[in-house]
C-alpha cells in the first residue's frame, strides 16, 4: 500500500509534533505531604554532627546561622514552586541553582564536608519533591564541572 504525499506529510508532522512534545519539561506531580516535609526539614537543626552520614558538624561555627538561613530560603523557593499546580523540573532545578548561587560569598570558608552537608540538604529537598537531577548543579557546586557532561 502506497502512501499518499498529504499522509507522509501528516505523518510526519504528528511525529515532530510527538517528538517536541516528548521533549518538553517533565511536569512534576507534588506529592500531598511536600509542603509539610518541607516546613519540617526547614525546621531541624543544621550544620550539626551526625554520624549515619559521618558528618563531624560544622568546621567554622560563625557560619552556621549564616548557612542555615541559605539552605532555608532554598526551601522556601522549594516551598513555593511545590505550591504551584504544575511545578517543572526545570523550575526545581533553577531554584537550586540559585540556592547555590546564594553560597558564593562563603564558598572559599567551607571545607569539603560542609559542601557536601549542603549537597545533601539540596538532596532532602529533591527527595521531598520527587526531583530525581539537580540538572548538575550540585556537581558544579561541589567538583566547579559536571562529571556528566565531560
Amino acid at each position: 500500500m502506497k502512501a499518499t504525499f498529504n499522509q507522509t506529510i501528516n505523518i510526519f508532522f504528528g511525529l515532530t509534533l510527538l517528538l517536541l512534545t516528548a521533549c518538553g519539561q517533565r511536569q512534576l506531580k507534588t506529592p500531598e505531604d511536600a509542603i509539610k516535609k518541607i516546613d519540617e526539614f526547614k525546621n531541624k537543626e543544621k550544620f550539626i554532627k551526625d554520624d549515619r552520614i559521618f558528618y563531624p558538624g560544622i568546621g567554622n561555627i560563625k557560619l552556621k546561622p549564616i548557612l542555615t538561613e541559605k539552605i532555608n530560603l532554598s526551601a522556601n523557593d522549594f516551598k513555593e514552586l511545590a505550591s504551584k499546580v504544575t511545578p517543572t523540573d526545570s523550575e526545581y532545578q533553577d531554584a537550586i541553582k540559585n540556592g547555590l548561587n546564594r553560597f558564593e560569598e562563603n564558598y572559599f570558608d567551607l571545607d569539603t564536608e560542609d559542601k557536601e552537608r549542603i549537597c545533601g540538604y539540596y538532596e532532602e529537598l529533591m527527595d521531598i519533591v520527587h526531583l530525581e537531577s539537580s540538572g548538575g548543579h550540585l556537581n558544579n557546586f561541589m567538583y566547579g564541572f559536571d562529571p556528566a557532561k565531560k
